[in-house]
């Protein structure tokens, strides 16, 4: 089969605005579980984060939400890395969760900033001990000659730490949190005509909700 003929119909479920909340994190929270308790993968809480650069050059990656409330939406990550760069000079970013065997997508958009040392501490310690020594031992986005170096640097951490009840915080690891402007519901309907919610802020902190054409 050729690629331009990969298609299929969405014929799940249809979305109209009398089912949304009016509250787009409670909106989201209740897809979240419904992706949740319909075991799609190992990963229902992935998603795509994308990030920009002062010149607008535009980059992406899946990461783990790991946290979200009215605040917004949060990831963890080595400040050193390319998106947390990117964050640190351009705070604009977008979130994406595809859920597509419910033929279901959400896009965020926001700006981020950075969570406080007791947030990211609490977090860090709740981590298995193996990914509190792996954070140490990566310098995230930076090249590396192969995988047996890599490997030498995770076993020197391990080492360093085999005495330590407590693995310390890296000075530069963290967490972002992404506070909303936008949100957008999608769900995937027959003949391409699929239904789209959009949240947005106003000037007074309000979120208005608008349906838009696929």
């Amino acid at each position: 089969m050729k690629i331009d003929d990969i298609r299929r119909e969405y014929q799940l479920q249809k979305l109209q605005r009398k089912q949304l909340s009016d509250d787009p994190v409670l909106q989201f929270e209740s897809w979240l579980n419904q992706a949740k308790l319909a075991e799609l993968s190992a990963d229902p809480t992935a998603m795509v984060v994308a990030t920009a650069d002062v010149q607008g050059k535009v980059s992406q990656r899946v990461v783990l939400l790991k946290a979200f409330d009215e605040q917004g939406f949060v990831f963890y990550t080595n400040l050193n890395s390319k998106k947390a760069q990117q964050i640190e000079t351009n705070a604009n970013c977008s979130l994406h969760f595809a859920w597509l065997p419910l033929e279901r997508q959400i896009t965020i958009e926001g700006k981020a900033e950075y969570l406080s040392e007791e947030h990211n501490q609490a977090y860090f310690h709740s981590r298995p001990r193996s990914s509190q020594i792996a954070a140490w031992a990566s310098a995230q986005s930076q090249p590396v000659a192969d995988r047996q170096a890599l490997d030498a640097q995770y076993q020197a951490r391990e080492e360093e730490f085999a005495n330590m009840d407590t693995i310390p915080l890296p000075p530069f690891w963290g967490g972002i949190l992404i506070r909303p402007e936008y949100i957008e519901f999608w769900q995937g309907r027959a003949s391409r005509l699929h239904d789209r919610f959009a949240y947005q802020l106003d000037s007074e902190r309000n979120w208005n909700i608008q349906r838009l054409q696929p």
